[in-house]
């Protein structure tokens, strides 16, 4: 093939660029997409595990209903009322909020991973979701405000507390992922032990009732909690959606990110904004559920093999697949989510630390 030099450099044939993987290409006048094959397969096949996993969760309880009568009752108006009633007013609600769950919990994750470069840069390490947590047995236990939005209210003030607490004192001249992580920790411990002595003075019964919400629980949830959940969902992925392009940018360097345009405080602030939020959606609707989003970002990063966590619709599946199926194993072993993840979560961590601790070494 010929080019004549003489032409502009906009309207030379060029060679079409190689990214070393298959890519589906679309574009048009004002925006244009690359997504990776790979992305797309991983999607597909967690997509799918999160249907299964749902329509098998929506087996067990007390009443119990097959497969097959599970799957009549979701495509057959005319099925047997009762069992429509169990499917659609109790457990699917259920299934719903974990697929919500696992989703906020993983983007909040892959937001703060990418924003410290550090796999431990999770809000269950940091401190964040603890935050949360306090704000919400705070009000719950001191101030006798048990409402879903109150508990919203409380989950939100407390991670945005939490967060600037932290930011402030980790921002030293320079941010340090090291220093964030570590005055997270330590913000951490103070918030549980406030947290443990609020418990302390209250009643047996508001003692009881607090522990119980702070185990981690989807039961009891149902759509009156699902629909205002859902639509903040919808309008905090909105608003983070930018940051699949700019927190990949900042993790090479706060002069690379001003060099192409990326505002680094800025940017930083407005992200732990967006994943506190994200954490504080979670933590008012069912407690606290830790470890998914420590974990899923980084599965999620091998399997599509990306080379950052924020990769945003394989992250959120992916947390959504791990909480949909801790969900039914909490289902048939009788206790609440959290529990499953924390018993998972702690392995996957002392995996993580060792792995971190053997490639130093």
């Amino acid at each position: 093939m010929s080019v004549d030099n003489n032409l502009p450099v906009a309207s030379r044939e060029l060679p079409p660029v190689e990214f070393g993987r298959r890519h589906v290409f679309w574009e048009n006048r004002r925006i244009a997409w690359r997504i990776p094959v790979r992305s797309l397969v991983v999607s597909a096949v967690l997509l799918v595990v999160i249907i299964a996993g749902g329509l098998y969760s929506m087996t067990i309880g007390a009443y119990g209903i097959s497969f097959g009568a599970v799957m009549d009752a979701i495509v057959n108006p005319a099925a047997d009322p009762d069992i429509r009633q169990v499917v659609f007013e109790w457990r699917l609600p259920r299934v719903l909020f974990a697929v919500l769950c696992g989703a906020a919990l993983a983007l909040s994750g892959g937001i703060f991973q990418s924003l410290t470069r550090n796999p431990l840069g999770s809000p269950d390490i940091i401190g964040f979701g603890i935050g949360a947590q306090f704000g919400v047995t705070l009000l719950m236990l001191v101030f006798n405000l048990n409402t879903y939005a109150f508990k919203a209210v409380g989950a939100l003030v407390g991670g945005l507390l939490t967060a600037l607490l932290v930011y402030f004192l980790a921002n030293k001249h320079v941010m340090s992922s090291f220093r964030l992580i570590i005055v997270g920790i330590g913000v951490s411990a103070g918030l549980g032990s406030l947290t443990s002595w609020i418990l302390i003075t209250v009643s047996v019964e508001k003692a009881m009732m607090a522990a119980t919400w702070g185990a981690g629980s989807l039961a009891s949830l149902g759509f009156d909690q699902l629909i205002p959940a859902a639509i903040v969902f919808v309008l905090v992925v909105c608003v983070a959606l930018p940051l699949n392009r700019t927190l990949p940018v900042l993790e090479m360097g706060d002069d690379a990110a001003t060099a192409l345009g990326i505002h680094p405080a800025r940017t930083r602030f407005s992200a732990m904004v967006i994943g506190v939020a994200l954490v504080a959606l979670v933590t008012a609707a069912a407690g606290p559920i830790s470890f998914i989003a420590l974990a899923a970002p980084q599965i999620a990063q091998r399997l599509i093999r990306s080379n950052t966590p924020m990769g945003t619709l394989p992250v959120m599946l992916t947390g959504a697949a791990l909480v949909v199926v801790s969900d039914g194993a909490a289902q048939l072993l009788e206790v609440p989510v959290g529990v499953v993840t924390v018993s998972v979560g702690g392995l996957y961590l002392a995996w993580l630390l060792a792995r971190q601790y053997s490639r130093r070494a």
